[in-house]
């Protein structure tokens, strides 16, 4: 560091720039009368046993009288130890603005990438803590060891949580695994995945927290408080995380009526085989209206489902491909028929958040 850069640093550390050049020019000429430090450091004469005396005040230099004013610097151990601890604490402060800043809850429509994965932990559970009708997360055995109260509150409150718990292929222990009790009061739904895989968050369609498998090379989290991002992890969920991995656990209803699904394509994928036997399937739906936003809670009949392709009158469950596109249900009530979208459903006027099939009869 040049004579420049150090005097420039000292002045941040409280020094006046006639105090820092007198500083400086002392630690260069050892002693010296405190005239010759005013021309060495070009400190005006006047100023300079005010200078030099401040310095001393605060343990810089020593004075000294040898026939006029007289100063040297001062051991440096009490500088030294006095800029260390600015340093620290300002390393601190660093540290806590940017843990406070990452603490920050997103504004609406926002995505945001934080340093630390307790902050994608710590957002997680502040999103599990508001859901309102779902929850998917993609974690390992100690991460739901970590948010387990957190998924137990929310699954006791009603919300359909589905856990992908994913572990090492090569200390695949089942024992490592949450046993079903554990997971009864956890979750809807688990599932397990022999690989490593990122940790997800996604709650109510609309916010995602992702933090990279602990094998990433980079190490970083993200927030997001968007639907449309959302919407992308959720379809990763699906494809890459639960459909094609070994069920876990279920709670025991699952498969029998009455039954809820908070995704309308799960429901769509159950219904149709039904519609095909000729049932007559009364439901209830959860929902939104598309174009104002307001809740809509309707009962009635399933009659339809509608999904690219045609299937006809086929009896197995629909292949998950084939309703990545627009899926909806038509349902008829007392007052009028509606159809009935699930996430994304731009095209229909009601976006379903919960359906609960009641009956199935023939």
């Amino acid at each position: 560091m040049d004579a420049g850069a150090l005097k420039a640093t000292l002045e941040d550390a409280g020094l006046s720039p006639y105090q820092a050049d007198a500083y400086v020019t002392l630690l260069d000429l050892g002693a010296a009368s405190a005239t010759t430090v005013a021309e060495a450091s070009g400190v005006p004469d006047p100023r300079i046993y005010d200078v030099v005396r401040s310095l001393a005040e605060q343990g810089y230099v020593e004075t000294y009288e040898q026939g006029s004013l007289h100063v040297r610097a001062h051991s440096p151990a009490d500088v030294l130890s006095d800029l260390r601890s600015r340093a620290t604490r300002l390393v601190d402060a660093a540290d806590e603005i940017e843990r406070r800043w990452e603490r920050t809850p997103p504004a609406s429509n926002e995505a945001s990438i934080v340093t630390r994965f307790e902050t994608v932990l710590d957002r997680a559970r502040g999103f599990l803590r508001e859901a309102e009708f779902q929850a998917q997360l993609s974690l390992s055995p100690e991460q739901f060891a970590d948010l387990r109260p957190t998924l137990e509150t929310a699954h006791e409150r009603g919300v359909n949580v589905r856990l992908s718990i994913h572990t090492d292929p090569d200390a695949d222990d089942p024992a490592d695994l949450p046993d079903d009790e554990t997971l009864g009061d956890a979750c809807t739904e688990a599932r397990h995945r022999p690989l490593p895989a990122p940790f997800i968050v996604l709650v109510d369609r609309t916010r995602t927290c992702f933090g990279p498998h602990t094998a990433s090379v980079n190490q970083y989290g993200v927030v997001v408080d968007d639907r449309t991002h959302a919407y992308v992890f959720h379809w990763y969920f699906l494809t890459c995380l639960w459909e094609v991995w070994d069920p876990l656990y279920a709670t025991p209803t699952i498969g029998s009526l009455p039954a809820e699904y908070v995704d309308i394509r799960q429901c769509i994928r159950e219904v149709e085989p039904l519609l095909a036997e000729g049932r007559r399937i009364a439901a209830r739906v959860e929902g939104y209206d598309t174009g104002t936003g307001d809740r809509r809670d309707l009962t009635g009949r399933i009659t339809d489902v509608s999904y690219p392709g045609d299937r006809g009158a086929e009896t197995e469950p629909i292949p998950l491909a084939e309703l990545a596109g627009q899926a909806m249900f038509t349902l008829e009530t007392d007052e009028r028929t509606h159809r009935i979208g699930g996430w994304g459903a731009i095209l229909e006027p009601i976006e379903a958040t919960r359906v609960r099939i009641e009956s199935a009869d023939r």
